[in-house]
């Protein structure tokens, strides 16, 4: 069975950071694009940031600079580390993995990040 499981989202004041990660099953990490993806309330889900198993990645112009993915091919995990915070950052943060060559889609259960003072 096939399994992604998010962790790290919560409650951040403006301008602070967050780490959220993603635990994927070994079946299928290393023939996956990794991503993180968000939806706001009342909008479309929305590509945040990918990386392939060589360590290419690829952002969402709102977030460079801020956000950094990264994944660990041992751990079969990918990590979005997200610094200098603001409230349109506030989504339900979903890790996805899209396998290849099929480009099949799985899903985590999504994560909320609140960004609030």
């Amino acid at each position: 069975q096939v399994q992604l499981v998010e962790s790290g989202g919560g409650l951040v004041q403006p301008g602070g950071s967050l780490r959220l990660s993603c635990a994927a099953s070994r079946s299928i990490f290393s023939s996956s694009v990794m991503g993180w993806y968000r939806q706001a309330p009342e909008k479309q889900r929305e590509l945040v940031a990918t990386i392939i198993t060589s360590g290419r990645t690829v952002y969402a112009d709102s977030v460079k600079g801020r956000f950094t993915i990264s994944r660990d091919n041992a751990k079969n995990t990918v990590d979005l580390q997200m610094n200098s915070l603001n409230s349109e950052d506030t989504a339900v943060y979903y890790c996805n993995a899209r396998q290849f060559p099929l480009r099949i889609d799985y899903w985590g259960q999504g994560t909320q990040v609140t960004v609030s003072s």
